[in-house]
This record gives structure tokens, C-alpha cells and sequence, in this order.
């Protein structure tokens, strides 16, 4: 299910929309197989007659709709209605089919951004990113993230851009020595991390210094 761009406010883009990686429906295709196995396990057991082979093989057959409805229908659908969103102005993450959960995070009330991979979501391109910000919201962990390291640097990109768009037609503050100073540490931090390329550290620095 596509992000509804009817949620967009004017002059707002869309940057990234994204699904939760399928690595998220590993663990509930497993336990429908287990389900269905289990149930003809049951069926082959059971009597060819009589009241006892109608208790299990009915009393299966609920037993393994309950199970599948508590984790892996729900799992199916939650994978199949979230989006996680970046646009030029904010991070979106909705989830839910009949009741949507939806959370919205500036970009620019956004202090940090990280992410995590186990070494199979290394291998399979999937992590957790973890959003640390000055919202209501506070510290966030959004499981199953696609490219966990391209959604980093996609935040961070997006966010500075956003945040020249908020000083154009205003007068540059001065100058000062620690601000500078302070500026080309966070950048070298950036670049440390692998979020800034050093041709976009040379770029940003050039600009900081006024070259």
C-alpha cells in the first residue's frame, strides 16, 4: 500500500516510501507452515470414525485458526498497511488496516539518527533505525527498515536542505569562531560515520567557511 499523497501539505515532496522489508514475514510464514503441518499431523491421527476423530478434527481446525489469526494474519496485514515516509519537511510512519496509527516527526526536531543489523539483516539489507528527536515522541525504533544506512543519510540530507529552506530571506547570522568551529566537528562527525561522503564534507565545509 503506496503512502496517500493527500497527506502532503503544500510544497511538501515526498522523498522516500517505504515498506517493511519481507524479512518481517519470516518468522509467520514459518509458524502458518508449522500450522498446517501440525494440522495434518492431526488428521493422520485421528480415527477414521466417530465422535473422536470430529473433536480433533474440528477442535484442530479452530485451535490452528485462533493461532493464525493471533500472530501471523496479524503480522501479514501490519506488514502489508505500514509505510515508513520521508519527505522534505517530515518522518511518517503509519501502520494499521481498520484503526491507523500514524506518527510525524519534523525534521527539524531531529537530534540523531542510527541504525542496527543483526548480521543476517546486514546480508538481507534490512535493520532497525533508531530516531532520537526533541518531539513528544522522544527515542523511537522502527523495526524491518529497508536499507537501514540509505534511510540514515536520506533523513540527515533531507534535514539540512530543510533547514536552508528556513533561513532563506533571512539575515545570516554572524559569524563567530566556536560556531564555525562547532559546525565542521558535527560535519567531520557526519563523515566519520559514513553519512556524509567527503566530496558533500568538502561541499558543506566550503560553505561554513564562506569559500
Amino acid at each position: 500500500m503506496a503512502f496517500p499523497r493527500r497527506l502532503l501539505i503544500e510544497g511538501e515532496e515526498l522523498v522516500l516510501d517505504l515498506r517493511p522489508h519481507w524479512i518481517a514475514l519470516v518468522l509467520p510464514t514459518i509458524v502458518t507452515l508449522l500450522l498446517v503441518v501440525g494440522y495434518g499431523v492431526v488428521l493422520g491421527y485421528a480415527p477414521d470414525e466417530g465422535v473422536g476423530r470430529s473433536v480433533l478434527v474440528w477442535g484442530g481446525l479452530v485451535l490452528a485458526l485462533l493461532v493464525f489469526i493471533w500472530f501471523p494474519l496479524r503480522a501479514f496485514v501490519a506488514w502489508a498497511t505500514s509505510n515508513f515516509a520521508v519527505t522534505s519537511d517530515r518522518v511518517i510512519h503509519r501502520e494499521g488496516f481498520i484503526a491507523k496509527r500514524t506518527m510525524e516527526i519534523p525534521l527539524e526536531a531531529i537530534n540523531d539518527v542510527r541504525f542496527q543489523q543483526t548480521v543476517l539483516e546486514r546480508v538481507v539489507g534490512a535493520g532497525d533505525l533508531v530516531i532520537q528527536s526533541a518531539s513528544e515522541y522522544g527515542r523511537n525504533v522502527f523495526a524491518n527498515i529497508r536499507n537501514p544506512e540509505h534511510v540514515q543519510r536520506t533523513i540527515y540530507q533531507q534535514g539540512e536542505r530543510n533547514k536552508e529552506r528556513m533561513y532563506q530571506g533571512r539575515p545570516a547570522p554572524a559569524p563567530s569562531a566556536p560556531s564555525v568551529t562547532t559546525e565542521l566537528q558535527r560535519l567531520a562527525e557526519l563523515r566519520d560515520r559514513g553519512v556524509l561522503t567527503e566530496a558533500e564534507f568538502q561541499d558543506q565545509k566550503k560553505k561554513i567557511l564562506g569559500q
